[in-house]
């Protein structure tokens, strides 16, 4: 394990070549207003963004706000969701979600992550995504793809995401917390995959102590990598 100063000065090397990267990184949810990405995140559990983009429209147009799908037909909406798979389940979410804005908040989505946490259906992965892209509060989103990613980056050896987010924020000033997220899980998704990465395709190499993991040969890794994020 590097000394910390090391630690930080090789985290925020790394952070820098993945923004020249991905100077377009931000969340792949489509979204208006607070509410709309609030949703959008819950529905994206155990699917793409993509396919929650598909959804999001129709159910955006006809329950604009919380008010409005809090009182929602529930048939409607898991009709409307069942693309996203685990359908019932999420209606139930969405819907108490709802309720509860309408009866705590005015129908508002509160802007603080103790706040956010109390509501059905929302930890602090989704308070965190929330708080970055709908208000501007730096936070660090905790996905599959940040863990993966802290984890051969040296920047971590926990899997719990709590210790996981305090033990990478305390490496990087809290202004570029929302962003380094962007950035890690854009390249999960694109090139550091889970089986497979393409270590000869990534940018970051020379710094990674996981280099190696995939292939190495440059020909082999361009093949795996996706122009596109999917899930």
């Amino acid at each position: 394990m590097p000394d910390r100063r090391s630690l930080v000065r090789r985290a925020r090397k790394i952070d820098r070549v993945l923004a020249e990267t991905y100077p377009d990184a931000r969340t792949e949810l489509d979204f208006r207003t607070p509410f709309e990405l609030l949703v959008a995140t819950v529905l994206s559990a155990q699917t793409t963004d993509k396919r929650v983009n598909t959804v999001t429209p129709e159910l955006f147009r006809r329950y604009p706000d919380a008010q409005a799908l809090a009182s929602a037909d529930r048939e409607d909406v898991e009709r409307i969701v069942q693309p996203t798979g685990f359908f019932r389940a999420k209606t139930e979410s969405i819907l108490k979600l709802s309720q509860a804005l309408v009866e705590r908040y005015d129908g508002e989505v509160p802007g603080k992550l103790e706040e956010l946490v109390t509501l059905p259906g929302v930890g602090r992965k989704t308070a965190n995504v929330v708080l970055g892209d709908a208000f501007g509060i730096p936070g660090i989103t905790v996905d599959t793809h940040f863990g993966r990613l802290a984890r051969r980056f040296g920047w971590t050896t926990d899997k719990d995401p709590v210790k996981v987010e305090h033990e990478v924020g305390a490496l990087f000033p809290r202004k570029d917390w929302t962003r380094l997220s962007h950035h890690l899980i854009w390249h999960g998704r694109r090139v550091c995959h889970a089986r497979n990465p393409a270590c000869g395709a990534c940018t970051v190499a020379r710094w990674c102590p996981s280099y190696g993991e995939g292939p190495t040969d440059p020909e082999k890794a361009a093949k795996l990598v996706r122009t596109e994020g999917r899930a």
